[in-house]
This record gives C-alpha cells, sequence and structure tokens, in this order.
C-alpha cells in the first residue's frame, strides 16, 4: 500500500516558488511521490529588512494568507508531511508545524532567526549563505544547533545562495538539491520501515 504524502512549499517574499531553490525542490518532491502545494504571498509591506515592526507585520499577513490558502486541506489524512521553505517562507513553516502539524519535516532554505521560535523541531535540514544579509549567521547556527537540525553553510553566498560566478551558483544548486533530494528519500525509507 502506497503512503498518502504532501509537500508544501511556503515561498519567500521575492523569492517566488519558480526561483531555482524552491522549483527544483518541488520537483524532487513530485518526483518521490509527494503531491506538492505551493503557497504565496501578496500586498506585503516593503523594505522590510531592519525594521523589526515592518517583519512582524509581514510575518502576520503572510501567515495569515497562508492559513487561508491552506485551509480545506487536511494534513492528518497524510503518511508523511514534508513544508518547504525559502527565507520569511521558513517562518512560515516552522509556525505552520508547530500550530498544524507537528510531525512535518522541513526543509529551510536560508532561514530567519525567528524560524527557530516556535519550539523543538522534529525533523529538519537547513542551508544558508555566510553572506546572507536577512540572518545573522552566528544565531542561526546557534539556533540549529539548539535545535538538532543540520546547518549547511556557503561561504560568499548571499540571500539567494548565490555568488559572483555562475559556474559557482550551479554547483551549489546541484549540491543543495542533491542534499534535499537525500534528506527526502532518506527520511521516506525510515517513515515506511
Amino acid at each position: 500500500m502506497s503512503q498518502k504524502k504532501i509537500a508544501v512549499v511556503f515561498s519567500g517574499m521575492g523569492y517566488t516558488n519558480d526561483k531555482p531553490l524552491l522549483y527544483y525542490s518541488r520537483k524532487l518532491a513530485a518526483e518521490h511521490g509527494y503531491e506538492v502545494i505551493c503557497t504565496g504571498y501578496h500586498d506585503l509591506p516593503e523594505k522590510i529588512r531592519g525594521n523589526k515592526e515592518k517583519m512582524i507585520q509581514a510575518g502576520m499577513l503572510a501567515f495569515e494568507q497562508c492559513r487561508e490558502q491552506l485551509k480545506d486541506i487536511d494534513l492528518t489524512v497524510y503518511d508523511e508531511v514534508l513544508f518547504i521553505g525559502k527565507s520569511i517562507g521558513t517562518v512560515m513553516a516552522a509556525k505552520y508545524a508547530f500550530m498544524f502539524a507537528p510531525a512535518a519535516r522541513l526543509v529551510l532554505y536560508t532561514p530567519l532567526e525567528a524560524t527557530f521560535s516556535f519550539g523543538s523541531m522534529r525533523d529538519a535540514i537547513a542551508f544558508i549563505g555566510e553572506a546572507d544579509p536577512w540572518s545573522e549567521l552566528s544565531e542561526v547556527k546557534r539556533l540549529a544547533a539548539e535545535h538538532g537540525v543540520p546547518l549547511y553553510t556557503y561561504p560568499g553566498c548571499n540571500h539567494s545562495l548565490e555568488c559572483d560566478s555562475q559556474r559557482k551558483n550551479i554547483e551549489i544548486l546541484r549540491e543543495v538539491m542533491e542534499l534535499t533530494e537525500k534528506y527526502i528519500v532518506q527520511n521516506g525509507m525510515s517513515q515506511e520501515q
């Protein structure tokens, strides 16, 4: 009997579901038998970096939009739930898992510090650039370690896990997708045993 699996993709504000990290990770999830649902946001505050009030407002609006988009999906009917998040989407994924799907596994691309503020994470993997201007790298490293989340870091890479060399960007994307697929497959196999 095959398992019923769902992957929910929580995009970034400007890093939408058609950008490389989310495009390929959702394709991998589908390839491994997951039904894939993508979320997105609209009408969020602009120029929020460094403005705590606007960041909180954006997070609250984004979460309400995610709840509205996912309201008709009963996650309890799935044997396996995978959340894939990018930037603010990592916060949405962690909060949604905390509130509605505590057994969800999380793929976190360029997590923000707030991603780790919803209690312990059951099962997650994370990736971040060491030159990411949206996150305090040392704090994200500390929080990931505290929560037992493997964190892969990429020197010279920004918030999109990109650097100045396109060849290097392709190598990084390939590595990130290989690690993502390994995570999806290994955890899926362990769930079936």
